[in-house]
């Protein structure tokens, strides 16, 4: 009986432990509708409670879905904010901290709603002719500031005879003369321009204050005395196709009248004004016109004088500016080697970092991403990014150098999975010796020294730049095996404007060597498998995955997502058409043919034989299908396996709905599946 009672100790351990082992499972398909994510925390004036925007998916509707929620600083009180199932969302504080306006869908559209918190009430101040933005309450609370787009009616350009009774026509001719006039995700844009309105912060009726044709978009900043607010617009008669260029305008809330406060040819926005009345604080650059160029932080006094760059020592974007409250310098958020990091510069330019790990609001690919707010005592709170888990609640509490993360909205699926490590990675490139960064996610179990199949994973923009972030297509595919290389070349963001602006009129250029470089580093650690290779990629990325099966036979199999082929035919029918000539290739296509088609993957479509799947979303107005199907068509015709995947309802976010994300990895996964 001893005996028994010894061993039992023993068989408990050993029941549990198994388990243990039994409950862990890994990353799958369906696990992407449970994931929920923290976004737009916005910490109260006195620093001790915290609004934010709690995003999941809805599996029956295929749909995000968000929600305010109301959270302590010390992280022991959350709670919903309301009762309502409003897909809620832009949360901001009174500023004596007592209401929360925010915007949630009403019986006709998104409505501006205040809650107050003493007494649990609501109220909806609105009902609007389109979706308000930009929230920002006036310094005494009294009212509220806003932008809103105002309808106009399209051209006519004849009159139809009247249709017999009860006769069914079709629907009249739609016609537009804008230069903008179609973007991706959103359609045919109707016409009307956004305007800048205030409302009594306890309802009444929205007042217009500025006018004419023009659009005003951006934040909004008040004067402390709440006689001005100001905002950026491009108010100049050739707006419409000088679209790179904003200025910095300020208008009197009273009289309506807009003053115009800088006037450098080129991108001023974001204008913040400092507490104390004397500073406007906005990010911007004098546009040479090229590839890429880094936003810096610019300061003036508060009558648009003594304008200065404050940021010159900071070779990196300046994005999400807010005054510190005794006005001697700004928090800021910029990526740097592919993280994304909070810091305060003061008035001299000096740097000092708080954080380098935000980000985690982008489920699909592991993109930059991530916000913050910052209390009057100077708390800051932001979304923390880990590469494991999408963004939580993170704060900083008097200037201490450890945040606490507040929330774990994850904990109860992600706990229970077995994810692959993310392991960072330097190698240099062949072309110029310089330094390249790039990412590594192993295969859940991998054991060091084993040689797996590997997935390169190539990102879009190409002025964009992937880290260390949770991304769920990445997990999809380490879960299956595969380890997953995914780089930032030459032309990625966070390195600097030199680094950015390597692809001025040379894209696809020697980035396609750094990318490949990597995956001749993976192979030399024995990491990669130099005979199970496959690449994929969307966007631009589908546009180097395009060039590399062009480039070379090394790889058993491609995805090539949502690319453009024909640099000419694209530039003159995607929804950003009037953007490319100059900026990125010299001239219009027609003034420059030559080079176009030089840069564009089709031309090399004869040297292609790797078996390719081409990818595309029905919708996608960005990259339109004809672009795709130029791919397909062409493999078709020389008898390349390939196949053509159009994924319905998806426009170039193809994992924009939960279940098209699911979509595209699964097709992705099966046809590298079927060439291993």
């Amino acid at each position: 009986m001893q005996r028994i009672f010894r061993l039992l100790p023993f068989f408990m351990f050993f029941f549990f432990s198994q388990l243990s082992a039994q409950v862990m499972s890994k990353f799958e398909a369906l696990d992407v509708f449970q994931l929920e994510y923290a976004n737009d925390p916005q910490i109260s004036p006195d620093g001790n409670s915290i609004i934010y925007r709690r995003t999941g998916f809805d599996i029956m509707k295929d749909a995000s879905k968000g929600d305010l929620w109301l959270l302590s600083s010390d992280g022991k009180t959350h709670e919903k904010l309301t009762g309502r199932e409003g897909n809620e969302s832009q949360g901001r504080w009174s500023p004596s901290g007592d209401r929360i306006a925010f915007v949630s869908k009403g019986e006709n559209g998104n409505e501006i709603f205040v809650y107050w918190l003493v007494s649990g009430a609501m109220a909806k101040l609105t009902q609007l002719e389109n979706s308000p933005s930009s929230l920002t309450w006036s310094p005494d609370g009294e009212s509220i500031a806003f932008t809103m787009k105002v309808n106009a009616k399209a051209p006519v350009l004849v009159k139809m005879p009247a249709k017999p009774k009860d006769a069914k026509w079709a629907e009249a001719a739609r016609i537009t003369d804008r230069l903008k006039h179609e973007s991706d995700g959103s359609g045919y844009i109707k016409p009307g321009f956004t305007h800048v309105f205030t409302i009594p912060s306890e309802g009444g009726t929205p007042r217009q204050l500025t006018s004419g044709d023009f659009n005003h978009g951006g934040s909004l900043s008040w004067a402390p005395n709440g006689e001005r607010i100001y905002f950026s617009a491009n108010r100049k008669p050739n707006w419409e196709y000088d679209f790179r260029n904003s200025e910095v305008y300020v208008v009197n809330v009273t009289t309506r009248s807009i003053i115009s406060l800088t006037d450098q040819d080129g991108p001023d926005s974001s204008p913040m004004v400092s507490p104390n009345g004397k500073y406007i604080a906005y990010t911007g650059y004098k546009d040479k016109v090229q590839a890429y160029q880094v936003q810096t932080l610019q300061l003036m006094d508060v009558d648009g004088s003594s304008k200065k760059t404050i940021s010159t020592s900071l070779d990196r974007d300046v994005e999400n500016i807010v005054w510190a409250s005794d006005s001697k310098g700004l928090y800021f958020m910029y990526n740097d080697l592919g993280v994304t990091k909070i810091g305060y510069m003061d008035l001299n330019g000096k740097v000092t970092d708080i954080v380098s790990n935000v980000g985690g609001t982008t489920l699909g690919r592991p993109y930059a991403s991530g916000n913050f707010s910052v209390a009057i005592n100077g708390d800051v709170v932001y979304t923390v990014s880990k590469p494991d888990r999408p963004a939580e609640v993170a704060i900083i509490v008097n200037n201490s150098k450890k945040a606490t993360t507040l929330t774990a909205l994850n904990k109860d699926l992600l706990d229970y999975k077995t994810l692959g490590a993310v392991e960072e990675i330097w190698y240099k490139s062949s072309v110029d010796g310089r330094d390249v960064q790039g990412w590594v996610v192993y295969p859940p179990g991998y054991q060091k020294g084993a040689k797996v199949p590997l997935l390169v994973e190539n990102h879009g923009g190409p002025i964009l730049n992937y880290g260390p972030h949770f991304s769920s297509e990445i997990q999809l595919y380490a879960a299956e095996g595969y380890a997953v290389f995914y780089p930032n070349p030459r032309g990625s963001t966070s390195y600097g404007e030199e680094f950015g602006n390597l692809l001025f009129n040379n894209y696809p250029g020697e980035d396609y060597n750094d990318v490949m470089d990597g995956v001749d580093h993976l192979i030399k650690l024995g990491v990669a498998d130099e005979k199970r290779l496959y690449v994929t990629g969307g966007s631009a990325g589908g546009i180097m995955t395009a060039w590399i099966i062009g480039k070379n036979n090394r790889f058993k199999a491609a995805v090539v997502a949502k690319p453009v082929m024909n640099w000419i035919s694209k530039t003159l029918t995607a929804d950003n058409y009037y953007g490319y000539a100059d900026s990125r290739y010299p001239g219009q296509p027609w003034e420059n043919f030559e080079n176009y088609w030089k840069f564009s993957p089709i031309s090399l479509v004869g040297n292609v034989e790797t078996p390719t799947m081409v990818m595309v979303g029905m919708d996608d107005l960005r990259t339109p299908p004809s672009e795709a199907k130029q791919l397909y068509h062409a493999l078709k015709l020389r008898k390349i396996e390939t196949v053509l995947v159009e994924i319905p309802s998806a426009s170039h976010g193809i994992a924009a709905r939960p279940s098209n994300l699911i979509s595209k990895v699964a097709h992705t996964l099966a046809w590298f599946e079927k060439f291993k």
